[in-house]
Formats: C-alpha cells, structure tokens, sequence
C-alpha cells in the first residue's frame, strides 16, 4: 500500500524514525543497518516501505534499499518469523551478509544475531536455501564489507551505538577488520 516516503527526517529514535511528508508525519521502523546510514536530522529523507496491517497494529517498515526491503519479504515469509524478528535479524545482518551466510549453510553466524537461536538458524537456511544466496559464487564480494564486525568489535568494547555509528562513518571504505577496529578506537579516544 505504502511503498515509498520521501520527505524530512524529524526525529530519531532508533530503531524507529519520524519522516515528515507535507505535515503528515510516519513513523517507520528501520533496521539499524539503514538507521546508520540516516542523514542527520532535518534533512531530507527517502525510505522504501513495508506496510503490515495486524489486527491490533499498522506498523510501516522502512529500508534504505531494494535488497533490503526483498530480503525483509523473505524473511516475514517464513513461519514463526516476524516482522520483529526480520528486522532484528536485518539489523545483526545486511541484506549481502545474510545471503552469504544462506549460500554457505553457516548457521553459527545467524546465531550470532540476538533473538535467533540454534534451531531457528537451522530453520532459516532451509527456507532460504534457493531463494536467497543461491546466485554466489565463492568469491562474490571482492571488497567484503567489515563494518558490520568493527561496530560489533566497539559495542563488545563498551561503546554505545551513538558512538560507534559515528566512528564507523570517519572510516575509510576499503578498511579491514582490525585496521578499522584501530583507526575507530584512536577517533574515540580524541
């Protein structure tokens, strides 16, 4: 029904946001991986979503891309699988991540996202198995994308997501794991 908003980010409030369309303001709620790449509040904003009407709730779902809001489809497909639980495993994963994890059957990974246990993992790669992450080939990301491990390594560190987010965005594109652990810690520490 609402499959996109463009208009001003009013507030912030993770993992829900407030998007002002011509003073009609919809509160969406975001993974935190699109939450991170949020411009800052009082800019101009534009989310693809996902509307679901339950009998007690309408809650939209926003998503800073395609990939995203297809592999959050995906996922609330799935039986015992939420909207809740697919925008936690969203925020502990990306969209990429996920297939990866799908494409190689790694469920100690999924289990790495809080609220997914051993067997629901196992469950999860049986659903998804040939709908997502079956087109990887072994060496499909040739520049990985590590900033998922460096702000896990910060929030293990003590650091709250505020922090982290900011320090991740000083990072350059290309950095490793433990370089960008580093460079993170070193901004921090001024």
């Amino acid at each position: 029904m609402i499959g996109k908003l463009t208009g001003i980010l009013s507030e912030k409030n993770p993992p829900q946001v407030l998007v002002d369309c011509n003073g009609v303001g919809y509160e969406v709620d975001v993974p935190m991986s699109t939450f991170y790449n949020l411009p800052a509040t009082g800019e101009k904003v534009s989310l693809l979503t996902h509307f679901v009407v339950r009998e007690d709730a309408q809650i939209l779902f926003g998503f800073g891309t395609a990939s995203e809001r297809a592999t959050f489809r995906l996922l609330i497909k799935i039986s015992g699988v939420g909207p809740r639980m697919a925008l936690g495993i969203l925020s502990g994963l990306s969209a990429d991540e996920l297939a990866r994890a799908v494409s190689d059957q790694d469920a100690a990974r999924l289990t790495k996202v809080p609220g997914i246990g051993k067997k629901t993992a196992e469950r999860l790669l049986l659903e998804l198995k040939g709908k997502l992450g079956a087109d990887l080939g072994p060496n499909m990301f040739s520049a990985p994308d590590h900033q998922s491990d460096i702000l896990q390594a910060l929030l293990a560190l003590g650091y709250n997501d505020k922090e982290a987010a900011a320090a991740l965005k000083v990072l350059p594109a290309d950095v490793g794991v433990s370089d960008g652990i580093k460079l993170a810690l070193k901004s921090l520490a001024k």
